[in-house]
C-alpha cells in the first residue's frame, strides 16, 4: 500500500482529505512525502497512525489527548498506567456528559409534557414552552453541572 494518494488514503482510514490536511498542519499526522508533481504520497505507516487518530477521535478524545497518546505509542519507555490515566480521565468527562444529558432530557421532556398538559395545538405566543424557555413568570431555574442555567417547565 505504498505511494497512496490523499484520496486513498482517506478512504482506507474512513476520514477526508480535508482532515488529512488539517492533522498534518497541526502536526497529528506527519507532513506527507511529495511526488515530483507535488501530489502527497503516503504508505503503510501513515495508514496505521491515521487510523489510530481516527479511532481516537471517535472515542470523543480532543486534540490534545490524542496527541497525548501518539507520543505514547512512540516512546518505548513510555508506561500504559499514563494511557490508563488519560482514558480514566476522559471516561470521568464523558460521565459528567451524560449527566448533564439526563438533566437536559428531564427538562425538555418537563416542557413538552406541560405543552401537552396546558396548550398543545394553541397560538404561537401563547406557548407554555416558549414561555419556559424565555423565563417567564413561574419558571424554576435549574442549572445541571457545566451548564448555565435550564429552565424547568412550570408544572400544572
Amino acid at each position: 500500500m505504498s505511494n497512496l494518494k490523499i484520496g486513498a488514503l482517506a478512504e482506507l482510514t474512513g476520514t477526508t482529505a480535508p482532515t488529512i490536511r488539517y492533522y498534518e498542519e497541526i502536526g497529528l499526522l506527519r507532513s506527507a512525502d511529495r511526488q515530483s508533481g507535488g501530489q502527497r504520497v503516503y504508505g503503510d505507516a501513515d495508514v496505521k497512525h491515521l487510523t489510530f487518530i481516527r479511532r481516537c477521535r471517535e472515542f470523543g478524545f480532543s486534540i490534545e489527548q490524542v496527541r497525548s497518546l501518539i507520543a505514547l505509542v512512540q516512546d518505548p519507555q513510555s508506561s500504559c498506567m499514563h494511557a490508563r490515566d488519560l482514558a480514566q480521565e476522559h471516561l470521568a468527562a464523558v460521565r459528567a456528559n451524560l449527566s448533564e444529558l439526563k438533566a437536559l432530557e428531564r427538562s425538555i421532556a418537563g416542557f413538552v409534557a406541560n405543552c401537552d398538559s396546558s396548550c398543545a395545538g394553541g397560538p404561537g405566543p401563547d406557548c407554555v414552552i416558549l414561555d419556559d424557555l424565555s423565563g417567564g413568570p413561574g419558571v424554576v431555574n435549574v442549572a445541571p453541572a457545566g451548564r448555565r442555567s435550564n429552565a424547568l417547565p412550570r408544572c400544572g
